[in-house]
């Protein structure tokens, strides 16, 4: 097999796939209210899934993470979930992850437990109540915190997932923070990208991650940490709190240069870089003409992998903002 290496010499061994483009929340930086979603036939089955894993991890990616919408809703999911897994068990992946709103957590924990995910990504912008409903048009907060705590109890790691939106929850920082510290989570800040259209004002909802952390910077002190993770955060002390904290600056701070992503969305396309059109399709590759043909195209996207995103000119100008929304690339 050849190995993953892009057009700018940077090792790709982490795959996102994106299981379904549906969610049962609204979040208003993801998607509009009113989304028009995927039909049935024009996403990939779990078997086309199962076989463009397969071929993946035998080029070398050693990390998957699932993703959305929320991959929890989508029908027999579990199918899916104990294929992938099998493979950690053998030892051909280092690990296979999720990326969830938490919403299903209550009913999955124990299935994600027995598949392998030792720890897994939640969402989750806020502890008000109110606030929450507002950002997720509708969400019930005490379900996600039932969910979070089930998984924990199977063993699960957790990383919270924050995404920074100027105005609406700056001030629930330091209590995420302390609620993290006090469970023994992760928490990973984001900023808002200028994905998709019908979403919310990007110029209004945007803060630079060194304005939104400034908070905890006052209260806490903060030190570099040396541990990594398969994605894009930089890692920082909080101490006293003793919480690991992700820093993701797409836009401030860019960190495109170590990049080892691909992501496959649900409808089997490979975006080489979450703030690209480019692509390839291998729905239509897999079910045209075969394997063979998987492989030669994955080279091509390897080739055409750019080498940073242009988040900065598509916050600026709306006119180049992408028309895709989160949820269709997978975060």
């Amino acid at each position: 097999m050849t190995s993953m290496i892009d057009g700018q010499g940077r090792h790709i061994d982490y795959l996102r796939i994106s299981v379904t483009d549906r969610c049962n929340f609204r979040c208003h930086y993801c998607m509009p209210e009113k989304q028009t979603f995927l039909p049935h036939g024009d996403l990939l089955d779990y078997s086309e899934i199962a076989l463009l894993a397969n071929r993946f991890i035998a080029h070398g990616i050693r990390k998957i993470r699932l993703t959305g919408g929320e991959p929890l809703v989508r029908r027999d999911i579990e199918i899916l979930l104990k294929e992938l897994g099998g493979h950690v068990a053998a030892g051909r992946l280092d690990e296979l992850t999720l990326t969830t709103n938490g919403s299903r957590l209550a009913q999955f924990a124990p299935i994600l437990a027995a598949a392998h995910f030792r720890r897994i990504n939640v969402s989750l912008d806020s502890l008000n109540p109110e606030t929450f409903r507002t950002i997720t048009r509708g969400g019930d907060l005490a379900q996600v915190l039932e969910g979070i705590a089930a998984a924990a109890a199977q063993g699960i790691g957790i990383k919270i997932n924050m995404v920074a939106l100027k105005g609406e929850n700056e001030a629930e920082l330091l209590a995420l923070a302390e609620f993290c510290s006090a469970n023994g989570y992760d928490l990973s800040l984001i900023e808002t990208m200028p994905l998709g259209e019908g979403v919310a004002n990007r110029q209004d909802r945007y803060i630079a991650m060194d304005d939104f952390i400034a908070p905890l910077r006052e209260r806490y002190a903060l030190s570099p940490l040396a541990h990594r993770s398969s994605g894009p955060a930089r890692y920082w002390n909080v101490a006293p709190l003793g919480l690991r904290l992700g820093l993701i600056t797409p836009l401030s701070h860019n960190f495109c240069d170590d990049c080892n992503r691909l992501r496959l969305t649900t409808d089997g396309k490979i975006y080489m870089c979450l703030g690209s059109s480019m692509h390839v399709d291998f729905r239509k590759a897999l079910r045209e003409d075969g394997m063979a043909a998987v492989d030669k195209l994955l080279q091509q996207a390897l080739r055409l992998k750019p080498a940073r995103h242009d988040f900065e000119r598509q916050l600026a100008d709306p006119e180049l903002r992408l028309s895709r929304h989160m949820n269709a690339t997978g975060g």
